[in-house]
């Protein structure tokens, strides 16, 4: 019975392998039809390792690197599902300055098979390394202008006097100079400022891509008055009184302060503080005043510059109330109507300059109703206040609103001629 099987067996065999392998295939078809494989594409972020820390890159880097796979459908869902699952990098590890090939390595995790790699693009990237560098050299510092004539300027005084610049090597060796500028012109106190600090080339243009340390300084420049000058206050000096009905608003003098000289310094010293100009009469004044006025100074002391200024005085007339009762006018009635106003007079409250408001006369100020296309009928309207002088207006009208009763005209009965 024994010796019969091994004789079966090989009579058989090319059967039982065929049989096999059909097996397989028909498995393998039916796995295919249920999780068919698919080509995908994923884009993994790259990576860099191994820079040394006196290194920079100085060229464009692939940021992703785009992996095609294929695999079947559920193995690919689970890498599209799982971040992290396929990793792309750059090694840099050795790698000195200067321009290089660099292969990207990408690695999928070993639980995702089966899985074959179509496509890599890129596999591999030109890199450029720049060495950093950092060297010191002393802040060139520059004081430019002047004070204000009779003020002096002393030597300033600076927080740093080296600056450490640091960056890439072409950057770095480009500076020759670094500056500081500070500008006094006009200046007539002392000055603390911070500076920023500028990197220069040979030829005067600006180094931007350094790092300066520190990146700026700052600055005392002491500015002190010089021997016999003095700054001065300019007051200025008034007589008598603007017109009645009329009041003085301000007044200004241009420029406000002075600088004042005198060789003997104790001349300059016992002044008050303040020069006066010479007396300016406002009697009888009702209009703005503008004027040049000289300066009253005693004897050996002198202005710098020119010895006069000039004066502005605001004149403004003074402003009040006034009440006054007028008849109301009807105007734009047709001829075959007749217009009765209740009441046929108002009270009018007007403001404005007193002198104005004196001068008023019966003309000057109307109360009109306009009643043009108004048709028969009981109206109530608002009147309109008219006046005549510009800077008199009126405040409030009482009674606000009019009746007025439109009607016609009787024969014969003259119908009253409407206010033009």
């Amino acid at each position: 019975m024994k010796s019969r099987f091994p004789r079966w067996l090989a009579r058989n065999f090319s059967t039982l392998l065929l049989a096999l392998i059909l097996a397989v295939i028909a498995w393998v078809a039916a796995v295919t039809s249920a999780d068919p494989n698919q080509e995908q594409i994923y884009l993994v972020p790259v990576d860099i390792i191994g820079l040394a820390s006196n290194l920079e890159i100085t060229s464009d880097l692939p940021d992703k690197l785009s992996l095609t796979l294929l695999a079947p459908r559920s193995i690919l869902d689970q890498i599209t599902k799982e971040t992290g699952s396929i990793q792309a990098w750059m090694d840099l590890t050795g790698l000195e300055s200067g321009v290089h090939i660099i292969p990207l390595h990408y690695q999928i995790e070993s639980r995702f098979r089966p899985v074959r790699i179509v496509d890599i693009d890129p596999s591999t990237t030109e890199l450029s390394l720049e060495a950093l560098i950092s060297k010191t050299i002393p802040i060139q510092t520059e004081v430019s202008g002047e004070p204000t004539l009779g003020y002096q300027a002393s030597p300033p005084e600076w927080s740093h006097d080296e600056v450490t610049i640091s960056g890439r090597a072409s950057q770095v060796e480009q500076v020759t100079t670094v500056k500081a500028s500070l500008n006094i012109t006009g200046a007539e106190e002392t000055i603390e400022r911070n500076l920023n600090l500028l990197a220069f080339d040979e030829a005067g243009d600006i180094v931007s891509d350094v790092i300066l340390t520190p990146s700026e300084v700052s600055v005392v420049q002491t500015i002190t008055l010089r021997g016999g000058y003095r700054n001065m206050v300019v007051k200025v000096v008034t007589t008598g009184q603007v017109d009645d009905g009329y009041r003085q608003t301000s007044i200004s003098v241009s420029p406000p302060n002075v600088m004042v000289f005198s060789a003997n310094p104790a001349d300059v010293d016992q002044l008050p503080g303040y020069v006066e100009t010479a007396p300016l009469d406002l009697t009888g004044s009702f209009d703005d005043i503008e004027t040049i006025l000289g300066l009253s100074l005693p004897e050996g002391v002198s202005v710098i510059g020119d010895p006069n200024v000039l004066v502005q005085v605001g004149v403004a007339a003074m402003e009040g109330n006034l009440k006054i009762i007028r008849m109301v006018e009807t105007i734009g009635v047709l001829p075959e109507f007749e217009a009765t106003v209740a009441p046929d007079s108002v009270d009018v409250i007007l403001f404005g300059p007193l002198p104005a408001l004196d001068a008023l006369t019966e003309t000057d100020v109307r109360v009109v109703i306009d009643l043009t296309g108004l048709e028969v009928g009981t109206h109530q309207l608002a009147p309109e206040v008219v006046i005549l002088p510009e800077r008199i207006q009126a405040e409030a009208v009482s009674p606000g609103n009019l009746e007025v009763e439109i009607s016609e005209a009787e024969e014969g009965t003259p119908t009253p001629t409407s206010t033009p």
